[in-house]
């Protein structure tokens, strides 16, 4: 990371510090203070991770735990999917560790960090799905057995293991590709990989925002956004991994109306110079669409900065995309 960046990332830090102290005075609606992997940790004791086989895909029943219709957590509520055809997504992974190692998992499986398993917010329990980490190119097959990571931006949270084996677990996080795998067909996932179409914009309600584990046991007030948002485009098809990665932006909403792009940008641009933002058309057979997306970014540190910053001013959601 550059010296221009490390500034950056400096001033960001000191303004978000400054906006949570002056919203803790006048609100009690959000709390940033519950993140994952609080007093979490890596193992003491090295293995050869390299050599610890990829879970195998086989036929299992869903979890009789684990499958609700609809679940809450610190204010915001997720519906997991009935199941996981076609599935694929970008996103930051992150791993976790000694904290939960040896305690039941949301599928009521004890939690092995040893083991090659994961944890994700919507997908069926238990789903196989192929990770791939963007930067290095490795792949990796886990079993999601879990819920998680309740942490903007990040969206598989790996065993340590799994981590390590992918080439992130030293650096806490990475940019990840994950595809879900057919039990009966372990290998249709890579013959015929699905792209992902941009969603047409259409007005939507606001969407509220929390940060938890779901043994926490804790409950916040969400904090809810008056900015009128429309579904964000999914994702971009995977690009191959190299060396030279691409561009990581945060994207924050998608509108119909360009008028409101333009506003959702000014109200970025008014909290700080600091933050680039950006509008972009897109469009489809039926209509156009204005993407509004902050970055680039230099990584996933000033991603998380900026966050913290978009939420604490109702941007609720913003999402890390690659282009």
């Amino acid at each position: 990371m550059s010296h221009t960046d490390n500034n950056r990332l400096v001033r960001l830090s000191l303004l978000a510090l400054t906006l949570l102290t002056m919203m803790s005075g006048c609100s009690n609606t959000f709390n940033y203070a519950h993140a994952p992997n609080e007093q979490d940790a890596a193992p003491t004791v090295s293995r050869n991770w390299a050599a610890i086989p990829d879970a195998l895909p086989r036929v299992e029943p869903a979890a009789e735990y684990g499958n609700p219709k609809k679940y809450t957590v610190f204010g915001k509520s997720y519906q997991p999917l009935l199941n996981s055809e076609g599935f694929k997504e970008q996103g930051i992974g992150s791993w976790y560790g000694t904290k939960f190692h040896g305690r039941l998992t949301s599928s009521r499986e004890p939690y092995d960090m040893y083991a090659m398993t994961a944890a994700h917010k919507t997908l069926p329990l238990p789903t196989y799905v192929e990770v791939t980490n963007l930067d290095n190119g490795k792949k990796i097959i886990v079993k999601v057995n879990d819920r998680g990571p309740f942490h903007d931006n990040r969206i598989i949270d790996l065993s340590y293991a799994a981590a390590m084996k992918i080439g992130y677990g030293d650096k806490g996080t990475g940019r990840v590709e994950i595809r879900a795998i057919d039990p009966r067909r372990p290998t249709a996932h890579r013959d015929k990989a699905p792209v992902s179409a941009p969603i047409a914009a259409t007005p939507s309600t606001t969407v509220i925002v929390g940060l938890a584990r779901p043994d926490t046991g804790i409950s916040v007030i969400p904090f809810s956004s008056p900015i009128n948002r429309t579904p964000m485009p999914a994702p971009s098809p995977i690009l191959a991994a190299t060396k030279t990665a691409a561009p990581m932006y945060l994207q924050v909403g998608a509108f119909s109306s360009r008028i409101n792009a333009e506003n959702l940008r000014s109200s970025i641009s008014e909290m700080s110079s600091e933050v680039p933002v950006l509008i972009s058309q897109i469009s489809n057979d039926q209509a156009a669409a204005y993407r509004v997306r902050v970055g680039p970014l230099s990584g996933h540190q000033e991603a998380e900065k900026i966050t913290a910053l978009l939420v604490m001013i109702g941007i609720n959601n913003p999402r890390v995309v690659f282009d």
